[in-house]
């Protein structure tokens, strides 16, 4: 019998609240897994921000939660254009605040995280062991990053309990916090140990998802691999390994109805792979929304994301003088370490005409730089999925990346032989290099010189198919394996 009742655990959901990969994965993988005709239900924090725009909710039950100090109510809604409920942790001290899921206005941690996100993985707990008074329980609870990794160490006390899936979205974000917080939070003192939250005299949320799940996902097959090395594993690597037999990695998924440049009403001409002659009117409409010298037989180069040595943007930086040597354009859309935004506008300042940058970040520029730009860039140090090159793929806007995580799963490397084949889909750099990086960009110039090799390798990476559709079989057939292994361990 398949499973059919699944609780899914997360901190952030597009487009209620967003930070990342993240929110995307939990919006569409539920999406996905409700069309399989699964029970799937969502349990989110209750954010200032989603509670100002979630439209009207109904509150269902009232409990105690340690270490809140206040009663914490569960608020029912469903996820926008669907049927899928989502709960809302409502407890206005932990939740109910300005600022950021993680972060506050002044862009630190919030010093109570710990605390908060305790809160939550106890209302997972709750929920896990049908105690809410919802007469609901779920065969199978799905937590996500470390902000419900408390969860799957909670429900692993219980004898008879709902099987556990813990998938790890970024595991460079581990849910750390100082010993003295363990007491804090009221948690059993049976978890406190080497081979349970402790970490090197620390609480780890996110250890305690990899110790105690049933089974552990991740967001692509070789960021499975990778995070079993001591490179790229951030010190859990050792455990990881000794999981491995419970450790699959599983691609996200693109929504096709969000990012499809032929129904895109955020770009200025749609198109698809049998109108790619259509294309350039968004690089002219590009161009002139950010100033840069119109001309459609000049390169342009997009790169979208946060501002962060681990998305490779000071690679990017360290190589701009010499790319621009060659007749090329640069548009960067993010957000992120003031260094790397300073030397940004700095670039925009010595390259008038041939560098822009929009600080923050905007949905609908993101959708205009993937239609505009005939290269999108992910130099990327690690990359557990990455999203952008799947809908640079679908935009015919063709990939440079670096060989790592999702991008090298997604991304096929132009070389003769692919080329020959017609699998070629993009670029690929092996080392996070400024050289490494321009010598791939080289690469890509010079086939952006030949008009029916590039036209080519755009149609090419449009064919290609990475919809949730096959990642969410992939995950109903997880789902079963997971709540196996679950029954094999129960007593009796």
């Amino acid at each position: 019998m398949s499973v059919n009742k699944i609780l899914f655990v997360t901190s952030e959901i597009h487009p209620l609240i967003k930070t990342g990969g993240l929110a995307d994965v939990s919006a569409s993988l539920p999406k996905a897994i409700k069309a399989l005709r699964r029970d799937i239900r969502i349990l989110l924090p209750a954010y200032r921000s989603v509670l100002a725009s979630i439209g009207p909710v109904q509150e269902i039950a009232t409990f105690t939660c340690p270490p809140a100090s206040e009663p914490v109510r569960l608020l029912e809604t469903h996820l926008p254009g669907t049927s899928i409920k989502i709960w809302l942790v409502h407890s206005p001290a932990h939740f109910d605040r300005d600022g950021g899921p993680y972060l506050g206005p002044d862009g630190h941690d919030w010093p109570d995280n710990a605390e908060r996100f305790t809160v939550f993985s106890r209302v997972a707990e709750t929920l896990g062991m049908d105690q809410a008074g919802l007469s609901w329980r779920p065969e199978l609870v799905h937590c996500n990053d470390w902000q419900g990794g408390l969860a799957v160490a909670l429900l692993s006390r219980h004898a008879v309990r709902p099987a556990t899936l813990f998938t790890i979205h970024n595991l460079a974000y581990q849910g750390l916090f100082p010993a003295e917080t363990f007491h804090r939070l009221e948690l059993p003192p049976d978890l406190w140990s080497m081979h349970g939250l402790e970490y090197y005299g620390q609480i780890s949320f996110i250890k305690g998802g990899i110790a105690y799940a049933d089974m552990i996902s991740t967001v692509s097959p070789q960021y499975a691999q990778e995070i079993c090395t001591p490179e790229f594993g951030c010190g859990l690597e050792n455990l990881l390994r000794h999981r491995s037999d419970r450790l699959v990695g599983i691609l996200n998924g693109a929504d096709y109805k969000e990012w499809n440049p032929a129904k895109d009403p955020l770009i200025h001409q749609r198109y698809n792979a049998f109108s790619l002659h259509k294309k350039p009117a968004n690089k002219t409409a590009l161009q002139q929304h950010f100033g840069l010298t119109v001309d459609d037989t000049v390169p342009l180069v997009g790169m979208i994301g946060r501002l962060a040595e681990q998305k490779g943007f000071d690679l990017m930086l360290d190589a701009l003088p010499q790319l621009l040597r060659q007749p090329v354009q640069l548009i960067v859309l993010g957000s992120g370490s003031r260094q790397l935004e300073e030397q940004l506008r700095q670039a925009v300042a010595t390259y008038p005409g041939r560098v822009a940058a929009h600080f923050g970040y905007s949905e609908a520029l993101a959708h205009q730089i993937e239609a505009g730009a005939d290269i999108f860039l992910m130099p990327s140090r690690y990359e557990p999925c990455g999203l952008n090159q799947i809908y640079s793929l679908r935009y015919g806007t063709v990939p440079v990346v670096h060989r790592t995580g999702g991008l090298a799963n997604t991304v096929v490397d132009a070389t003769d032989e692919t080329l020959r084949r017609g699998s070629a889909t993009g670029f690929i750099f092996d080392e996070p290099t400024p050289a490494a990086l321009l010598a791939a960009l080289d690469r890509a110039l010079a086939c952006h010189r030949q008009p029916r090799a590039w036209k080519r390798l755009a149609y090419v990476g449009m064919q290609q198919e990475f919809g949730w559709r096959q990642s969410a079989h992939q995950y109903a057939e997880l789902y079963q394996r997971t709540a196996a292994l679950a029954t094999a361990r129960k007593p009796g």
